[in-house]
């Protein structure tokens, strides 16, 4: 939780709530010095802007205090294809994200997933299309704007229906059992016909991908605009992010060849794998590196936390 959040958590309701980091209040941390410090906006106003989005190279977080939104129900679920249908579905998603609501948050994965106990029979060793849904509205009114993806080709299964809030969870149904992997990304200005006929080349079916998989993720809506109290959560200015998650030792050829749409940023929270150690400052402008590294000076002068994406300090 805590690692998700200081890296900018970007939530299933990310698009009408905003990033986990935008909602924390208050941060106590134990800094480098062994001082424990109670952080907010009044108080070390410049370290609470930098904890949030910055991740763990501050200090070691032992509480946090977030203000909730009031969503005890929600419209969501995924809907899975046979990979060979992947190119009409993304298609059809391109399409749809261009007008979705704010209240609508949405993900495509293209999943080869491996021959583990917790993975249902019918996707084990098979491309998958997976689109997660998850609504704010009304069942009814995600019923309607659900209805362009489900006719985009035939389901393998359909878990999109009215749930609470508490079984959020249950939309990724990602696997539990452990495995190693590397996590890459970066992040989409744009998703055009050219990018998607692209990727379908380097990560469809019929292609040499190796990534377990490679998901798209719909931003903008609240993602899109400043925290309320500003935070140094980066990508902010894009469209979609890209990730990959793949066994270490993949090469890294899809987000190679969709470089070409991207807007030269990463999202910190996916990135991990010793080959991304040094990718920390691909996440933020030019700007916010410099001022991460001016409060990475005073709290943390000889670098002491610095097995992380670390931005080093800097005068």
């Amino acid at each position: 939780m805590v690692g998700y959040t200081l890296g900018g958590g970007l939530g299933p309701l990310g698009r009408r709530y905003g990033y986990a980091a935008d909602l924390v209040t208050r941060i106590e941390i134990v800094t480098a010095d062994g001082a424990l410090r109670q952080v907010t906006r009044d108080r070390h106003p410049d370290l609470f802007w930098a904890l949030r989005g910055g991740k763990g190279n501050f200090g070691i977080v032992t509480r946090l205090r977030f203000g909730l939104v009031p969503v005890r129900r929600l419209y969501g679920g995924g809907l899975r294809f046979p990979g060979e249908q992947a190119g009409r579905v993304l298609d059809a998603w391109r399409w749809w994200t261009a007008t979705a609501p704010e209240e609508m948050t949405s993900s495509v994965a293209l999943l080869r997933l491996p021959d583990a106990p917790d993975v249902p029979e019918l996707l084990r060793g098979r491309l998958t299309a997976h689109v997660r849904i998850a609504f704010t509205g009304g069942a009814e009114e995600g019923e309607r704007l659900v209805r362009p993806l489900r006719a985009s080709g035939t389901a393998l299964a359909d878990t999109v229906a009215e749930m609470p809030y508490a079984e959020v969870a249950d939309i990724h149904q990602d696997p539990t059992h452990p495995l190693p992997y590397h996590e890459r990304n970066i992040v989409l200005r744009e998703l055009s016909a050219d990018a998607l006929d692209t990727l379908l080349r380097v990560a469809g079916a019929g292609s040499s991908c190796g990534d377990l998989m490679v998901e798209l993720r719909h931003l903008g809506g609240a993602l899109l605009r400043p925290a309320e109290v500003p935070n140094a959560v980066g990508a902010r200015d894009g469209a979609y992010t890209l990730a990959t998650l793949s066994p270490p030792g993949t090469p890294d050829a899809v987000l190679r060849a969709m470089e070409p749409w991207g807007t030269g940023r990463r999202y910190l929270n996916f990135l991990a794998g010793e080959d991304t150690a040094g990718a920390a400052e691909e996440c933020f402008d030019p700007g916010t590196v410099a001022r991460l590294a001016r409060v990475k000076a005073e709290f943390d002068p000889g670098n002491v936390f610095r097995l992380n994406h670390n931005i080093a300090p800097r005068a």
